[in-house]
């Protein structure tokens, strides 16, 4: 076998391919989607590839051994995570003391953003694959010659070589994903607490204009180049998976934004509509999109969106290169529940500007908006972000050690002191500010005794045993 692609072992079911990857609190657990793109794209070039998830298969670092040792590859090819990294590290270093002959490639946002550091601290890799490695690694794997080869970075005698970064990846000439998942993976694996089950998650775009300072994807992997793929090809994935994966209840489209260019996005539902596609979709948004747009969008078969509100103060969003206002998110909120689109809203606590009264602020405001799903997280400071280098910069950061970036559980843990709260305050204040949502009387009143189908409320009920499960134990552990 030529290459052995893996989703590498963890001692949780963590969702590296999250922009937060840590085990979710909802049941939350994403398709390793990167890697399933380049295994589309290796196949196109006739290289004898698997995938195989090692989170949904439950292995440990022995088992994934033996599944190297069954395929006998050529090159591995994994991605890293900054949460991951030290776990990630001993995987790779175990693989490399056993099978010293196989090359191993690697690629991620915490590869891209750290190279050097990640070449230096990990011996066992061979390559780094920079940013979208789509064609860097069957073009690595073909080639005798690494120096020809752009986007990647490795070892060459004493120093370590970066070569010049790869082109942006041509969306239209990947393969569908969701073909690459029919031959590798169990889509019941996979699932967002927000959509129904089982769903899938595929991309329409890459790269974002906006420019959120706390943004890993955007600052790593696709860049600020917004790229797309052509309406019709987007089509006609939507098309292959409601005629020959049926069991599909709920398509996600993975998109930093997917609704950057409204104009494509209306094109978009118009195909739809025209070709009689009755597909349930969900997708990223900004809360500055028109109410024309999103009632085109629920026309076409649009269920939900998933926004980042971020803050309920102006100055914070203002400080971290948001781009929105209050006045829109308001706005976005009012026109979701006149059309009847469900939303997912992000929290964050601890960005630049935050203090006690504007971390209330975003609470109160996320009372005000209501969104039917709601998400407190504290600032994480992701390598390659602006958020990251102020946090080091201003001396909040309590640690770089990797190891300590999840709990023994596998959630992501604050990683900042600030002036006004430390790590373990804002850890509370975010848990306080779930518990307050979820389990007031007006959010259980509106989500449970409302008219739901029998498929959202066995959706909702999983994601409410899920959350309650980690409260339950939390308090029991005492944090």
């Amino acid at each position: 076998m030529d290459i052995l692609f893996l989703n590498l072992p963890y001692e949780s079911k963590i969702s590296r391919a999250s922009r937060w990857p840590e085990k979710t609190k909802s049941g939350t657990l994403y398709y390793p989607y990167w890697l399933a793109y380049c295994v589309g794209a290796c196949e196109n070039e006739e290289l004898d590839c698997k995938l195989v998830d090692c989170i949904t298969r439950d292995h440990t670092i022995e088992d994934t051994i033996e599944e190297i040792r069954n395929a006998d590859p050529d090159y591995i090819m994994c991605e890293l995570t900054t949460p991951t990294a030290s776990y990630d590290y001993m995987t790779l270093e175990k693989i490399k003391e056993n099978f010293p002959s196989i090359k191993i490639i690697v690629g991620g946002t915490h590869a891209t953003a750290l190279p050097e550091k990640v070449i230096m601290e990990c011996k066992a890799i061979d390559f780094i694959v920079r940013r979208e490695y789509d064609f860097t690694v069957p073009r690595l794997v073909k080639t005798d010659d690494p120096e020809s080869v752009e986007g990647i970075s490795y070892r060459k005698d004493s120093s370590i070589v970066h070569n010049p970064d790869c082109e942006p990846t041509d969306l239209n000439s990947l393969p569908f994903v969701s073909k690459v998942y029919q031959k590798y993976l169990n889509m019941n694996d996979y699932g967002y607490a927000f959509a129904q089950k089982p769903m899938i998650q595929i991309v329409a775009s890459r790269g974002c204009p906006n420019r959120c300072s706390f943004c890993s994807y955007p600052s790593t992997m696709g860049g600020r180049n917004y790229r797309i793929r052509d309406i019709g090809n987007l089509a006609d994935e939507f098309e292959y998976i409601t005629k020959m994966m049926p069991e599909i209840r709920e398509i996600f489209i993975e998109d930093d934004t997917f609704t950057v260019d409204e104009r494509r996005t209306v094109e978009f539902c118009d195909e739809l509509i025209k070709r009689n596609i009755n597909a349930v979709w969900s997708c990223n948004t900004r809360v500055d999109i028109s109410y024309k747009t999103m009632e085109k969008m629920k026309e076409a078969g649009c269920r939900l969106l998933v926004c980042g509100y971020e803050s309920g103060n102006q100055h914070v969003l203002d400080a971290n290169h948001k781009g929105i206002t209050l006045k829109q998110s308001r706005e976005f909120a009012k026109n979701a529940r006149k059309l009847k689109i469900r939303v997912f809203g992000c929290f964050i606590i601890g960005l630049k500007g935050d203090n006690p009264d504007t971390i209330r602020q975003t609470y109160e405001f996320a009372r005000e908006v209501y969104p039917d799903m709601c998400f407190f997280q504290q600032a994480v400071p992701f390598p390659g972000t602006e958020f990251y280098e102020w946090a080091r910069k201003n001396n909040y950061l309590i640690t770089e050690d990797y190891s300590m970036w999840l709990s023994e559980d596998g959630y992501l843990n604050c990683l900042l002191d600030y002036p006004y709260a430390t790590h373990e305050e804002i850890e509370k204040i975010r848990d306080s500010f779930m518990r307050k949502y979820y389990f007031s009387f007006g959010f259980i009143a509106r989500t449970f005794l409302s008219n739901l189908d029998l498929v959202e409320f066995r959706r909702v009920m999983g994601g409410a045993v899920s959350y309650i499960a980690f409260q339950i134990k939390n308090r029991k552990t005492g944090k």
